[in-house]
């Protein structure tokens, strides 16, 4: 429940169509991984109130947090008998019995709760209390408080005139990124959020780039949370830098909970996908740049941007010429390993470098010389004909996933029109059909900002429409998966709209507004509850 983020209420309304007997059994199943599963049942009282409470209780698969999952029927109105039913320690369940004649109804409500040692020093307790708290307090008054809590969160929405199918689409991105976040909660989204064990939870730059910009925007609370996630870790980064015999501050490609690298060591990327360390220092910038809070930048965002900045000064290579390059990386395109001058590591280099230079200078802080030098003097590779290249010995190769046309968005390196679509004609066919959603939704951004509004909404059900799966309409990874549901990927498709239909932009002096476009069968863009001043923008088409 949105109130009670470690507790999960079901209503059940059962209508007979004939004369029949109703068997209702509550049962918790564990993982097979999971170890010391015990499930027991406790009929509490305290003078005339009777609490019964299910409850299974299991040491988590490495043991190091003890899980509690507590259950409890809630009835209205007279309560059936209940009974515990035991086959052994390992397999109990709750269960009752009604008889209901043809054209009757029956409701009743199933509230669980589920606690960890990591959030608590008494999981066990804590999770029959809050079962004892539901059955207290009814049904009722718990939905009507979490109405209350979802009601405050779509104050900040997206609306669509003309097109109910992208309305849903859109809703419904917006829905799942709202779900697998929570104010104050200092934590961040996994590709798969909630919805599946897939990438164990871990955080990727999936978080920074993708959910976390249209999270900013409408939810900054929320956006605050999943940079005190890299903030409380940095202790982590800066130990990993070390490790790997460089200065400040080495974010890991896959961050466990503890803010250690979580990649299988057999795949490159944790050890050389790292663009994402300059990834979490944009991401802090940008907070700073949606709410002017000095304070925040000074005491949080600060430690993580000089740490990111003395990480890169100390990771790149000086040319003879002037220049530094980057070497031996993995890139956003994963298909390439051990690149030299990728053109998306290199770009947001830059980025962070001068971001960190911004932040020393409005806190009075003398910034290394070193960080704008490098900022400006890092090399971004092009063909003969322009065309920006993916990295320094690159021809023409499938790539996994969208590169070098970061560099125009989000990065704003790259602002002169025609080589912005000379890269988006270039790399569109390079792209490979089982590489991830995200891409295409990059596209549709700068095709709009192109002002070319065919080309933008194209690109925006590229994006997703392959990738959504039967009867709900959740979202794969990837056209060609079937493991949803991909956070990431609502991440892109929201940016289409907000920072490419809509013609929104974060910049350092905030929120810019600038010309929409999107397409014709769209009569109007309402987009409400931006920022920290809860702003609407309305966007009609002419």
């Amino acid at each position: 429940m949105r109130q009670m983020p470690f507790g999960g209420l079901m209503q059940v309304t059962i209508n007979a169509e004939k004369d029949m007997v109703l068997d209702v059994a509550n049962l918790i199943e564990t993982p097979s991984n999971y170890k010391n599963v015990r499930s027991l049942y406790r009929m509490m009282q305290d003078l005339d109130a009777r609490m019964p409470v299910f409850q299974t209780t299991a040491a988590s698969p490495f043991g190091a947090h003890d899980v509690a999952a507590a259950s409890g029927f809630i009835f209205e109105g007279e309560r059936p008998d209940l009974h515990h039913n035991v086959h052994n320690v390992n397999q109990a369940y709750q269960s009752f019995r009604v008889k209901l004649k043809k054209g009757e109804s029956y409701s009743f409500s199933l509230f669980g709760a589920v606690c960890t040692s990591r959030d608590f020093n008494d999981p066990y307790g804590e999770s029959e209390r809050m079962v004892v708290f539901a059955q207290r307090e009814g049904a009722a008054k718990l939905l009507h408080r979490h109405h209350q809590e979802w009601n405050a969160l779509w104050e900040s929405d997206i609306i669509i005139e003309g097109d109910p199918v992208s309305q849903t689409d859109i809703r419904f991105a917006l829905y799942n990124l709202y779900s697998y976040q929570r104010v104050d909660s200092d934590l961040s989204i996994s590709p798969m959020g909630l919805s599946a064990p897939g990438y164990n939870g871990h955080i990727f730059w999936d978080s920074e780039l993708w959910m976390y910009p249209p999270l900013l925007l409408l939810q900054p609370a929320m956006g605050r949370s999943m940079m005190n996630y890299r903030v409380d870790r940095l202790h982590k980064a800066k130990k990993k830098a070390r490790n790997f015999g460089f200065k400040g501050a080495m974010y890991p490609w896959e961050s466990d909970d503890s803010g250690e690298e979580a990649t299988p060591t057999w795949c490159l990327t944790g050890t050389f996908e790292q663009h994402i360390t300059a990834d979490v220092g944009i991401a802090v910038w940008n907070y700073y740049r949606l709410t002017k809070d000095i304070d925040w930048l000074k005491t949080k965002g600060w430690p993580v941007l000089k740490a990111v900045a003395e990480f890169w000064a100390s990771r790149v290579t000086s040319n003879p010429d002037g220049t530094y390059s980057i070497e031996n990386v993995v890139g956003a395109n994963e298909f390439a390993h051990g690149v030299t001058d990728n053109a998306f590591t290199n770009g947001a280099v830059k980025v962070v470098l001068s971001d960190a230079v911004k932040a020393a200078g409005l806190l009075k802080i003398n910034a290394p010389a070193e960080w704008a030098i490098i900022s400006e003097q890092l090399r971004i590779e092009k063909f003969r004909n322009g065309i920006t290249r993916e990295h320094s010995t690159y021809e023409g190769e499938i790539i996994k996933q969208v590169d070098v046309n970061l560099l125009a968005y989000p990065l704003g390196l790259i602002t002169d029109e025609e080589t912005i679509r000379k890269d988006l004609e270039y790399y569109e066919s390079k792209i490979s059909p089982e590489g991830p959603a995200m891409t295409f939704s990059v596209f549709s951004i700068l095709y709009a900002r192109l002002g070319d509004a065919d080309k933008a909404f194209e690109m925006f059900q590229r994006a997703y429409i392959p990738n959504k799966r039967s009867p709900f309409g959740v979202l794969a990874e990837s056209a060609v998966s079937d493991n949803p549901y991909f956070a990431t990927g609502a991440g892109g498709m929201l940016q289409a709209v907000l920072f490419g239909f809509v013609g929104l932009e974060l910049t350092d002096g905030g929120i810019k507004s600038g010309k929409a476009c999107f397409p014709v069968h769209w009569k109007s863009i309402t987009v409400k509850g931006v920022g920290p001043q809860k702003e609407t923008f309305v966007r009609y088409n002419d």
